[in-house]
């Protein structure tokens, strides 16, 4: 049997895993075990390590990196931290593969602590553009400490080899982040077809209210579910829906309405304190300028943070009763239907980029933050950080008509699937322990 350590620092991140741990979990010959670090384990985010809890996954560590503050020594130092922490998990737990995502330092410290304890080292997400603070960098840092590599995009994974990655191990599986999406996505068919004429609700976490979206939200196809080293070939799958259909759907609602929201997802860009405070402010202004009601989810720890959040707390003070709805975090399931809800997605964050397409939201992509990601659609709609830009893509925004379940480049909703099954085929013999530049 083959021991997976997942690695998760961050609510964000630990919802994409989740698909991907529930088809680990469902393999005889894999043995899941989670470590929770990072923001999980800070109160200030929600300490969201709850959620693992709550979803029963066995923790192997709580390993505490961060401590909050909003200083490099405070991210320098819980790197430091967490490769220590890690890797002593590692070792007491005896695993064979330490499974990371994306670019954040909780995953960087993963895939260190797995290099320096001999560990298969697999990383989901790599290959992907966007600068972020120091994103790029530790991203693929990371792709060159991994030993395999779960690309979301044929795109991703030809920047992979492009870094002297061998292309055998190298795996075009799509986003894990709409796995949970398209099922969602097919409950929601389900219904329809059997009430066409009923309307219910998409239910909200309970202080944001309801749904604002009568369409439904589809499965997507991408061109995904092969090595790179072969063709790029990729079939149908046949979709089934799981578990009971959401309550239903009210209509979208216009802006001005009570139904109608944005979600507002506004991360610090390693900038001062003061200039997030400042571009986090302007978003939430523009968006109440629009006659939306805001539904903001806090950013995550990153270097800037607390002036986002000083910006998020001031917005809501200021603001009529009922209009904003603050969160320090959001379950998956809960940001998935609010996602699907929403008149429109805003801020800067990877969701609004990935997601957003195949739920239909139209997104307003702020700043720089994600320059180079991949569009997986033309509902994402660029502005420089500025009130007349933002207004002005916020009513381009609202001007689009929602085109749920289109096909995007990041896939089908079964990257987890595909990622479970690479990783109960992998043999940890020499020739995947011992990577060599492809050139």
């Amino acid at each position: 049997m083959t021991r997976i350590a997942v690695v998760t620092g961050t609510r964000a991140e630990y919802g994409l895993l989740r698909p991907v741990m529930r088809a680990i979990a469902q393999r005889r010959e894999l043995q899941l075990g989670v470590i929770a670090t990072g923001m999980h384990l800070l109160k200030k985010f929600g300490l969201t390590v709850r959620q693992i809890e709550t979803d029963r996954w066995p923790i192997l560590a709580r390993v505490r990196m961060q401590k909050g503050d909003d200083d490099p020594l405070d991210q320098a130092r819980g790197l430091s931290r967490g490769v220590a922490g890690i890797a002593e998990a590692l070792q007491a737990w005896d695993d064979h593969v330490v499974l990371v995502l994306g670019d954040r330092i909780e995953a960087l410290a993963g895939a260190l602590a797995g290099t320096a304890t001999g560990r298969i080292v697999a990383h989901i997400h790599g290959g992907d553009v966007a600068p972020g603070d120091f994103d790029d960098p530790q991203r693929h840092a990371i792709t060159k400490l991994a030993h395999v590599h779960f690309a979301a995009t044929k795109t991703a994974a030809r920047r992979i080899t492009r870094m002297g990655e061998e292309p055998w191990r190298v795996h075009v599986v799509g986003a894990p982040g709409l796995d949970d999406l398209v099922e969602l996505a097919m409950c929601l068919r389900a219904a329809s077809r059997r009430a066409p004429d009923s309307r219910s609700s998409i239910t909200l976490p309970a202080s944001t209210g309801s749904s604002t979206r009568t369409q439904d939200a589809a499965a997507s196809l991408g061109p995904v579910g092969s090595s790179l080293a072969e063709a790029g070939t990729s079939s149908p799958f046949a979709r089934q829906s799981r578990g009971a259909p959401p309550r239903g759907l009210k209509p979208r609602g216009s802006p001005g309405s009570a139904d109608s929201f944005a979600l507002v997802i506004q991360h610090a860009y390693g900038r001062s304190r003061v200039v997030e405070r400042r571009v986090a402010a302007m978003v939430l202004d523009a968006v109440a300028a629009g006659g939306l009601r805001r539904v903001v989810v806090y950013p995550n720890s990153d270097r800037g943070h607390t002036g986002v959040i000083d910006a998020i707390e001031a917005h809501a003070q200021r603001s009529p009763a009922g209009s904003v709805e603050v969160h320090r975090s959001m379950p998956r399931d809960a940001f998935l239907r609010a996602l699907i809800g929403a008149r429109l997605v805003i801020g800067n964050s990877s969701c609004g980029i990935i997601e957003a397409a195949s739920a239909g939201t139209p997104s307003v992509n702020v700043g720089d933050r994600q320059r180079g990601r991949e569009k997986a659609g033309r509902c994402v709609i660029d502005a420089d950080e500025s009130p007349v830009a933002i207004r002005r893509a916020i009513a381009a925004a609202l001007r689009l008509r929602p085109r749920p379940g289109r096909t995007t480049v990041y896939g089908d909703g079964r990257a987890g699937t595909r990622i479970a099954e690479i990783l109960a085929s992998l043999t940890s013999d020499e020739a995947l322990r011992q990577k060599r530049m492809s050139y």
